[in-house]
């Protein structure tokens, strides 16, 4: 038996909406690394504990791809070290400082600025997370 790599790919795409007729074979094997990987040598997968991010779509216990090659734009979700402590929130850059902003309204901020140190760790490209229990 020989193992292809990567997993089947449907033909079509799956409606959200209303139901419309599979197809019954698969158009060829997926790889995700090729969809979730830009940078192979320069990316890592962390889970995230916590619910602070949640109105980004980012959940107490996804998986997270981090890409640490990118470049960080401002309103990018970042895996931010704060004084030493790691942390995953949205980089707002402003006159005063950055603005490490949470995804809930039950979170705060954090505002780095003066003497802070602030170094952003990697960009999350993708959220994993689990649909069936």
């Amino acid at each position: 038996m020989i193992c292809l790599p990567g997993y089947p790919l449907l033909a079509g795409a799956v409606p959200a909406g209303f139901p419309s007729p599979a197809a019954d074979y698969a158009e060829g094997r997926l790889n995700l690394d090729d969809h979730l990987v830009e940078h192979p040598e320069a990316t890592f997968f962390v889970r995230v504990t916590g619910h602070s991010m949640t109105g980004f779509g980012i959940h107490d216990g996804d998986l997270l791809v981090v890409d640490r090659a990118l470049d960080p734009k401002d309103r990018s979700v970042v895996i931010a070290v704060v004084d030493g402590n790691f942390t995953v929130k949205q980089i707002c850059r402003l006159p005063n400082g950055v603005l490490l902003r949470s995804g809930s309204s039950g979170h705060s901020d954090i505002l780095v600025q003066g003497d802070q140190e602030l170094t952003v760790w990697g960009v999350v490209t993708w959220s994993l997370h689990q649909v069936a229990p």
